[in-house]
């Protein structure tokens, strides 16, 4: 980890260097009306996140929370191409149980002119609960697991005139205010298992497992205030109905098909510069699922970061090397055959 931070170090001072030609000159190449791209400038990322996947078993009941934490980590984005990688170092989470199996948050949040996608791939270990008991305290339950997969897919009906990509990992940078509707589908698949993970709230509502399944249309609205040269904000709020189907124990007598409201929220702010960019973003996925018995579950996955970023221009050489074994232009020459 030392040796990275070095590395990255070097990079910036030899950067700084250039001088200000340079980044006088990004912003009359390439310009657009609305928002600029500089796809030969290289994003590296030292950021601290938290993600999460939390549910309720009712409304009226509290909170599972998961044995995740904060991580600190180092990245970088260069030709539509990102890779982040962080840790839950231990001096940052005193309070987590270290003993128990480890968690899996795969989220990859990929927006382009006209589309956007967001797909998550959480498989929780161990989780703690407020006690019942009147003197407070927590439950551990390093028994209760959550599987949970999906995806959901947007349409950005002028993305020519706004773009999360520059509010997400500054690829690019947003030049004027601007509003645009969107509409997509998600569909997601969740477990959530334990030794007795549904506590009895009723004599009918006491299974180890629950299955959901969920599809549906989403309809919302992306939205950037650019102000102060190089200040914006971001937000992007879609709501969606959902057909689930639900089932406990795998027994088909308690199988349920229901229709359930959701919401995707996406919000980002910052300042954004030619050089550097220092922001702040939170990804919430919520999914109300369909009933079990009595039970009326609810899940949440969510990603909170804070991100500090420095630009640099790569020399030819890494540039041409790179292009060649970019993952996203081996994708295209794939799908182009």
């Amino acid at each position: 980890m030392r040796r990275i931070t070095e590395l990255l170090f070097l990079l910036v001072l030899g950067n700084f260097c250039q001088g200000k030609a340079f980044s006088q000159s990004l912003f009359t190449d390439s310009v657009r009306p609305y928002y600029q791209s500089a796809p030969e400038m290289m994003n590296l990322r030292y950021y601290f996140s938290r993600k999460y996947t939390e549910f309720q078993l009712a409304k009226d009941q509290p909170i599972y929370e998961p044995n995740s934490g904060l991580n600190m980590g180092l990245g970088f984005t260069y030709q539509k191409f990102t890779l982040n990688i962080a840790v839950p170092w231990g001096f940052l989470n005193p309070n987590r149980q270290t003993d128990w199996n480890g968690n899996l948050d795969l989220q990859a949040h990929t927006y382009t002119e006209k589309w956007n996608f967001d797909l998550f791939g959480q498989l929780y270990n161990g989780y703690s609960v407020p006690s019942i008991d009147p003197r407070g305290g927590l439950t551990l339950r390093r028994d209760v697991e959550v599987r949970k997969f999906g995806a959901n897919v947007e349409h950005v009906f002028f993305g020519d005139k706004i773009s999360l990509a520059a509010a997400k990992d500054q690829s690019q940078i947003q030049l004027k205010s601007a509003i645009s509707p969107m509409a997509g589908f998600g569909i997601y698949r969740v477990r959530i298992s334990g030794d007795s993970i549904f506590t009895p709230l009723s004599e009918n509502a006491n299974y180890s497992q629950g299955d959901f399944f969920q599809i549906g249309p989403t309809a919302g609205v992306l939205g950037t205030l650019v102000f102060g040269k190089g200040f914006f904000l971001t937000g992007a709020f879609s709501s969606s109905l959902n057909l689930g189907f639900s089932q406990a124990d795998q027994q088909a007598d308690t199988q349920n098909w229901d229709w359930q409201l959701g919401y995707l929220f996406r919000g980002f702010a910052g300042y954004n510069h030619p050089r550097f960019s220092i922001n702040v973003n939170y990804v919430v996925k919520n999914l109300n699922l369909p009933t079990l018995s009595d039970l009326d579950p609810s899940v949440q996955t969510g990603n909170y970061r804070l991100n500090f970023i420095y630009k640099i221009q790569p020399g030819p050489k890494l540039s041409k090397t790179y292009t060649k074994y970019n993952p996203v232009n081996i994708l295209s020459r794939l799908f182009q055959k």
